[in-house]
């Protein structure tokens, strides 16, 4: 699929809103109907970028060698206003989670997709506790050779702040 041709989001199921009514999560289900309900949970989190991407086939790698597991996949999107969070959250989420969810869905891993609002790590690390997710998966940005030991600053948060593992792929 080229970047000029993008398909429609699917209908949420679940829409969680603010104490002022602000929407703040859209939630999309992409559980095919033989899913069993006690699969292992991992949250991958992703912003439409080349390496998101890659963690995604990383995870589907590894997906293939699990017993079972679901995916939640996470796009977190800075404080909108309430009016502009009504459709900046879908205008903005769906086309950076776009192509993740296509590769999932591909290969049939249940798979449920939350387009989320507010400071990206705490966001991340809440949101996989809530869930009960085993593992956290996040990309790196590679800088180059010199800079290989250093990580993005929302990759290093998430490692600080999770209770839970966190598979980092460069």
């Amino acid at each position: 699929m080229n970047s000029e041709t993008r398909s429609t989001p699917p209908s949420p199921c679940l829409q969680e809103r603010d104490d002022i009514g602000r929407l703040t999560r859209l939630v999309f289900d992409g559980t095919p109907s033989s899913a069993s309900g006690d699969e292992t949970a991992w949250l991958i989190a992703v912003d439409g970028s080349a390496h998101a991407l890659r963690a995604v086939a990383e995870f589907i790698k590894l997906a293939e060698q699990l017993k079972s597991c679901r995916l939640h996949i996470v796009n977190v999107q800075h404080w909108l206003s309430k009016e502009a969070a009504e459709t900046g959250l879908i205008e903005r989420g769906w086309p950076a989670t776009e192509a993740a969810v296509g590769l999932v869905a591909a290969k049939g891993l249940p798979w449920q997709l939350h387009l989320t609002m507010g400071a990206p790590a705490e966001s991340i690390v809440a949101l996989a506790h809530q869930l009960g997710c085993s593992h956290i998966v996040v990309g790196n940005r590679g800088l180059g050779a010199t800079e290989s030991l250093l990580t993005g600053s929302i990759t290093r948060k998430v490692i600080e702040l999770a209770p839970m593992s966190v598979l980092v792929v460069p």
